[in-house]
C-alpha cells in the first residue's frame, strides 16, 4: 500500500527535461560537475535506514516534504549489525513521525518495518542464483516505483544502512531497476579508487554487489561534521514544538565526523547544488572481489555509478535550517 501524503507530481516530466542539463556552471565559487546526477528534487523519494537517532536523515526528509520541496513516498526501516533491534528502530522512527505530525507537519508517511537477513552469495557467484528474502521493504519499493516512477523521473531510494531491501527488490522483479535510482551514504573514495564498503556498504556485502551491478547508483562520500547541522547552541532557535523536542533529545546521539552522516543521501537527491565533485564508474570496472567483501570500482568516463566525492555541506545545512524555520513547514 502506498502511504498517505504521496501524490503524483504534475508537470514533472517537463521539469526533468530542463533540470540538470547542459554544461558546468560556476556557482558560489565552485565549478559544478559537467556530468549531472541522474536525480533531483523532482524525483519521488523513499528513505531506507536502520537507526533513527544517530543522524538527521529523517528530519531533513520530513522538513523538505512538509515544506513542499520533495515528495516523500515512504520510510523503510530495517535492522543491521550496528542497530540489530528492528523493534527499537521502528519505535524511534515512529517517534520521529509522531513528533512531526503533532507539530503540524504534513505529507510524512508511516514507517514500514522490513524484517530481512543479509543475503547469501550463491556458490555459483551468479547474482540471479541468489535466494531472495521477500522482505516487506522490497515489496514496497517494487509497488511504489510501479505507481510513482515516470520515464524521466524514477523513484529515488536514499539509504543510510544496508542495501538488502533494494537487492531483494531486484531479485523479485528485475524491472525495478528501470524505475529506481539508488542514492546511498556508503563507502569511501580515494583518488580514482571507489570502495563501496564501510560505512554501510559492508553491512550486507552481497546486497551491495547486486545493487552496484544492477541499479543506477549514486554513492555520496561527502562526509562532514554532522553535529554542526543542529548544535546545542542553535537548538533554541527552532519553533518550540514536539518536533524540536524530538531533535533536542537526539543531540548527544548524533555520530561524529566521518561516521556517515546519512542525511547526505537526501541532500544529494534534493539539492542540485550539493555535488561539487563527481566521479563516474561502471560495475564492469569492479576489481576482483573476494566473497564477503563489497566491490571496489575504478573511476571511468561512463557507467551506472556516480560517486560524489565533495559536497556543498554548508549550503545543505543552511537549507535544512531554512525548512526548519519556515512557518509553512509546520502549517498543515
Amino acid at each position: 500500500m502506498i502511504p498517505r501524503g504521496a501524490a503524483l507530481l504534475l508537470g514533472a516530466v517537463t521539469l526533468a527535461l530542463t533540470v540538470g542539463c547542459g554544461s558546468a556552471e560556476l556557482d558560489a565559487g565552485f565549478d559544478r560537475p559537467d556530468d549531472p546526477l541522474p536525480v533531483d528534487a523532482h524525483n519521488p523519494l523513499i528513505i531506507s535506514n536502520d537507526g533513527a537517532r544517530d543522524n538527521w536523515q529523517g528530519e531533513l526528509a520530513a522538513a523538505l516534504a512538509s515544506s513542499g520541496q520533495l515528495q516523500l513516498l515512504g520510510i523503510v526501516v530495517n535492522a543491521s549489525a550496528i542497530y540489530p533491534s528492528l523493534s527499537d528502530n521502528l519505535s524511534a522512527w515512529n517517534a520521529l513521525v509522531n513528533a512531526a505530525r503533532a507539530s503540524g507537519m504534513g505529507d510524512i508517511p508511516d514507517p514500514l518495518a522490513s524484517d530481512s537477513a543479509p543475503l547469501t552469495r550463491p556458490s555459483s557467484g551468479a547474482i540471479d542464483d541468489t535466494t531472495p528474502t521477500t522482505s516487506a521493504g522490497a515489496a514496497f519499493i517494487i509497488d511504489a516505483s510501479a505507481h510513482f516512477s515516470q520515464p524521466l523521473l524514477p523513484v529515488v531510494v536514499a539509504t543510510g544502512g544496508r542495501l538488502t531491501d533494494l537487492a531483494d527488490a531486484y531479485l523479485l522483479d528485475h524491472s525495478v531497476t528501470a524505475r529506481v535510482t539508488v542514492v546511498a551514504s556508503a563507502g569511501q573514495t580515494t583518488g580514482a579508487s571507489i570502495s563501496t564498503g564501510w560505512p554501510n556498504g559492508d553491512l550486507d556485502p552481497w546486497a551491495t554487489e547486486i545493487v552496484v551491478s544492477k541499479f543506477r547508483y549514486v554513492q555520496v562520500n561527502a562526509y562532514y561534521e554532522q553535529k554542526d547541522d543542529v548544535s546545542s547552541a542553535r537548538i533554541a532557535e527552532l519553533p518550540q514544538n514536539a518536533f524540536s523536542s524530538w531533535m533536542n533529545s537526539k543531540l548527544n546521539d548524533i555520530l561524529a565526523l566521518q561516521e556517515a552522516p546519512d542525511q547526505i543521501s537526501v541532500a544529494a537527491s534534493a539539492f542540485a547544488s550539493f555535488p561539487l565533485s563527481v566521479l563516474r564508474a561502471s560495475s564492469a570496472d569492479a576489481t576482483d572481489t573476494p566473497a564477503g567483501t563489497p566491490p571496489t570500482l575504478v573511476a571511468g568516463q561512463s557507467g551506472n555509478f556516480w560517486a560524489i566525492t565533495r559536497g556543498d555541506t554548508a549550503s545543505s545545512t543552511a537549507r535544512f535550517w531554512d525548512a526548519l524555520l519556515d512557518p509553512q513547514t509546520f502549517g498543515h
